[in-house]
């Protein structure tokens, strides 16, 4: 019997379209091209309606928490709402209920850029809302005068967690990666292990502590170069292998 692909939810957000009268429920294509042929899954959009996890996990393998120009509703981790517009009420009461309940469940999940911010605050963490403002941190966001390639390109290293999940999977303890972000990590959530760190120490990475499948979450942008890029690709491959055992699993129960 030829097992099928790992159903793989991508978490979508609420969006404006141009030209569009009515609301859109999207993820950008690069995410749902990573997952597909990165990790070797089937995406399912999942759109941001609220809470109905047990519903979304019985129909998935893996959970990918995606990147937004959107930021966590600050009041959610006890900060100012004027503080890091704009926002996505909706996204924030669907991915972080879910993120709980996902590692409650040993559903794998990679969560990206957006979704590591989701994951520390939906774990009790806090975020800096604004990086570049807070002293002794760099200015983490891409230039927008650049195009797609120059603001999605390498930007700075990170520095590896010797023998943490990321130094294995990239063979060394350190990388170049991409930074389109604003927001970044403040307090770490408990249960959370830090994985790797930018040069002016803010939180790249991190992993669940622990969890009963592959949870590991980034604030750059590996699905933008999973293609040719030996870590990215690393990354994608190993939570596509932890969905495909699930799959596998739930195959068989």
């Amino acid at each position: 019997m030829t097992m099928r692909r790992p159903v793989i939810g991508v978490s979508a957000c609420v969006k404006a379209v141009q030209n569009e009268r009515l609301a859109f429920h999207a993820a950008p294509a690069p995410y749902i091209e990573a997952a597909a042929q990165g990790s070797g899954g089937l995406p399912l959009l999942i759109p941001a309606l609220g809470d109905a996890c047990d519903e979304i996990l019985a129909s998935i393998d893996g959970l990918l928490l995606s990147g937004s120009k959107s930021n966590v509703g600050p009041g959610l981790y006890g900060q100012s709402p004027a503080d890091a517009p704009p926002y996505d009420a909706a996204r924030d009461s669907t991915t972080l209920p879910l993120a709980r309940a996902a590692l409650a469940a040993g559903v794998p999940l990679l969560a990206i850029c957006r979704g590591i911010q989701e994951l520390n605050v939906a774990l009790g963490g806090s975020l800096h809302a604004r990086v570049h403002a807070v002293a002794g941190f760099d200015d983490h966001r891409s230039d927008p005068s650049r195009d797609l390639d120059g603001q999605f390109g390498p930007a700075h290293p990170v520095s590896l967690t010797p023998g943490g999940l990321l130094a294995k999977l990239a063979g060394a303890t350190s990388a170049e990666v991409n930074s389109l972000h604003g927001q970044g990590i403040d307090r770490l959530a408990p249960g959370l292990i830090v994985e790797a760190r930018a040069p002016d120490g803010l939180v790249e990475a991190v992993r669940v502590e622990g969890a009963d499948a592959f949870a590991l979450a980034v604030q750059w942008h590996p699905e933008w170069d999973f293609r040719w890029n030996p870590l990215s690709a690393a990354m994608f491959r190993a939570f596509g292998a932890a969905a495909s055992a699930r799959a596998m699993r739930r195959a068989h129960s």
